[in-house]
């Protein structure tokens, strides 16, 4: 697939952390209620963290007890998806459609409007309050 952003693998892993390689590079997961961002409560808009590309809007952020961020849907024209068949299940898997990096997977068993549940790898994100981009 050709991506607007593209880095070999050894770029990738000066651009990412160790566990974020492992997860959006090589289609990981991070330990359930590991990361900050899964109580993150402020206004403000999660962004892939290879690229920067503003994925999820914290205003449809919810608590799905799941131990990921969960979301009701993406920013428009955001993310991609594939199917997934690894670890004797089928899925569908959420990636950043300008870098390709893994992120989660996306469940339809989310509340309303959207009854679809995006989780998300918190490595993956990176999180910019409303307050400090409205500066």
């Amino acid at each position: 697939m050709g991506y607007k952003v593209t880095h070999s693998d050894e770029e990738w892993r000066r651009i990412l952390t160790p566990e974020q390689f492992a997860v959006m590079r090589g289609h990981g997961t991070e330990r359930p209620g590991s990361c900050a961002l899964l109580h993150e409560k402020r206004q403000g808009t999660f962004s892939c963290a290879g690229c920067g590309t503003p994925l999820f809007r914290s205003n449809l952020k919810f608590e799905s007890g799941t131990g990921w961020p969960s979301f009701n849907e993406p920013v428009e024209g955001s993310v991609e998806t594939d199917t997934d068949e690894s670890h004797g299940m089928v899925r569908t898997e959420v990636h950043c459609a300008t870098c390709g990096s893994h992120l989660g997977h996306v469940f339809p068993d989310g509340p309303p409007p959207t009854h679809l549940r995006y989780c998300i790898n918190g490595v993956a994100l990176d999180f910019q309050p409303a307050e400090a981009s409205a500066k």
